[in-house]
């Protein structure tokens, strides 16, 4: 199965994710709060909305109506998250000590790296798009359970983490994801399949980039 060839290539990529500063900063407490506002302001302002529309693009090129449906209904699921994780954000941040969340700010360069790629790649090919689109789904999985399996007693962020989480009902939603990238492994020809891997191979490395985007601010140039 494709899904397991790809696994090879997220696991060593997996690890250094969630051991990056980022996500262990949350699960012992000890991350500044301007990361976290940095990663909500970047994520449900610009980089949920991209997925959220090469999902579309996907769900329109899809071979088969049962993709069209999966993905159509992740483009609803997509932009629920950006909505609820915004609001959660906003009624916590007085109770965790953490700034208030910004109007107008630029996307982070990495930020809007990340989310041409995925326009770029859902805009190529079916394919490509979902290749690309892949890692956001599992690695969100992943790290969420990471994080509420693991966070230390006491962590300043456990409400955060919490809400953060999308719910167990969300493996579904990654299982389905794998069966599908699987059966078009299988039907499609083999320069699509290299581009499903070429795409993941890019798409989870974008993954590290962006917890890196949000604990390290970057200067503006005046």
């Amino acid at each position: 199965m494709l899904q397991e060839e790809l696994m090879e290539i997220r696991d060593p990529l997996l690890r250094k994710v969630q051991d990056h500063p980022f996500w262990s900063g949350l699960r012992d407490g000890s991350l500044p709060g301007e990361a976290l506002a940095r990663f909500v302001q970047q994520d449900t302002g610009f980089l949920l909305p991209a997925y959220a529309r090469a999902l579309a693009r996907c769900a329109a090129a899809a071979p088969d109506d049962a993709d069209t449906l999966l993905l159509g209904q992740s483009v609803v699921g997509t932009l629920t998250a950006r909505d609820r994780l915004r609001r959660a954000y906003t009624t916590l941040a007085g109770e965790l000590g953490l700034p208030e969340l910004q109007a107008g700010l630029p996307a982070d360069p990495a930020t809007q790296a990340h989310a041409s790629f995925f326009a770029a790649a859902s805009a190529r090919s079916f394919y490509a798009g979902v290749g690309a689109l892949l890692p956001m789904v599992w690695f969100n999985a992943e790290v969420s359970d990471n994080l509420r399996r693991d966070a230390a007693p006491g962590s300043r962020y456990l409400p955060w983490i919490e809400v953060y989480h999308p719910g167990d009902s969300y493996g579904y939603a990654v299982r389905a994801f794998l069966d599908m990238v699987d059966r078009a492994g299988e039907s499609c020809s083999a320069r699509e399949r290299q581009l499903i891997v070429e795409q993941f191979s890019i798409s989870v490395r974008y993954e590290w980039a962006f917890a890196e985007c949000c604990i390290r601010q970057p200067s503006w140039p005046v």
